[in-house]
């Protein structure tokens, strides 16, 4: 088994008020990619990175595509030995190697994913034109987060699909799921939280004890 760690890294950081991509923002002195190819590097054989055009560093960086899952992609597409890949995002940075490895193991028989979620605690319902339309059982719902491990085969075929629907996605997940994958979910912690604004990174710092 080969596993492969793919870390789409093109976000803009713009709502972080950065000058720089997002996953080169320091984060405790270092650039935020960093922390999570320290805990993917424990588990993966090894690790490629999507970058912005102009960031690439090394053997193990592409150029990123101009959607997240074009990301994905072409990182996997440079990884042809991967039997695994585990497609994480850079703004994760507390994700630790337990939870990449649960992930990786929960690929058994019969399933071609298994992803980080979180149980769902507040109540959630539909809404059109600002009014209710119904309560949704929180008890069935999970908040998806990555990492999020496949059999390398099951997200090849999920993402050999047009740009747009590769835009048109949310996770990789859902492109496997599409394509007739079955994915599982795996806990993970609350810490594995995703940095989007200033005040996201500070909470990141913080517990990092940066």
């Amino acid at each position: 088994m080969s596993v492969v760690g793919i870390v789409p890294a093109g976000g803009s950081g713009e709502r972080l008020g950065a000058d720089r991509p997002k996953a080169f923002v320091l984060l405790g002195g270092r650039p935020m990619v960093e922390w999570s190819l320290d805990a993917l590097g424990e588990v993966c054989d090894r690790v490629v990175v999507a970058v912005p055009p102009g960031h690439e560093e090394g053997e193990d960086t592409v150029v990123g595509g101009e959607s997240r899952s074009q990301s994905v992609r072409n990182a996997l597409a440079a990884a042809p030995e991967a039997t695994v890949a585990v497609v994480h995002d850079a703004a994760r940075p507390l994700v630790t190697a337990d939870l990449v490895r649960r992930c990786v193991d929960s690929l058994g028989d019969g399933v071609d994913g298994a992803i980080a979620a979180a149980r769902v605690s507040d109540t959630i319902k539909e809404a059109e034109g600002g009014v209710v339309t119904r309560t949704l059982d929180r008890s069935r719902l999970w908040a998806i987060q990555t990492p999020q491990a496949f059999r390398a085969e099951a997200l090849r075929r999920a993402l050999d699909v047009p740009a747009e629907t590769l835009a048109a996605a949310t996770d990789d997940a859902m492109l496997v799921e599409a394509a007739g994958g079955r994915v599982v979910v795996v806990e993970a912690p609350p810490e594995n939280l995703k940095v989007t604004t200033r005040r996201d990174l500070e909470l990141a710092e913080a517990l990092l004890g940066c």
